[in-house]
């Protein structure tokens, strides 16, 4: 089996962040991380080169592989933002309806800025999907 690539560095997420071309970006993704913050305790570390994550959970893909990988996450793309929406929960779909304007593919959850979305729905998402993962793996 291939290693897994995306691991947890000692990169800064400051300055990956202050790096991002797009002030807007820039200014979405402080809130996120703010806001995963609050709801894991945790700080953000870089998964990688373009993923900013919070705490850690072993991860089981399909194939047998595991890998730990955060618990919260989220990386700023070129146009649109991902967050990594892991645990599944009750309400989960029905916030999705009240969320906004994204997209989900998975388990990820795309959009492209955060005055696209409602951010007390993303906040109970988050928290849910934290809280899931958080009773599967302990």
């Amino acid at each position: 089996m291939a290693e897994v690539k995306t691991k947890p560095t000692d990169a800064s997420v400051s300055d990956y962040i202050d790096s991002l071309k797009s002030e807007t970006q820039r200014d979405d993704c402080r809130a996120i991380a703010k806001l995963m913050k609050s709801i894991t305790k945790k700080e953000a570390i870089m998964w990688g080169s373009a993923i900013i994550g919070f705490g850690t959970y072993p991860l089981v893909y399909a194939n047998g592989k595991k890998a730990d990988w955060p618990i919260l996450a989220f990386s700023p793309r070129k146009d649109k933002t991902t967050i990594y929406l892991m645990g599944d929960f009750d309400n989960k779909q029905a916030l999705l309806k009240k969320l906004g304007k994204h997209k989900m593919s998975g388990s990820c959850l795309h959009f492209k800025t955060l005055n696209d979305i409602d951010k007390s729905t993303l906040k109970a998402l988050l928290a849910g999907s934290y809280r899931a993962v958080k009773k599967k793996y302990g």
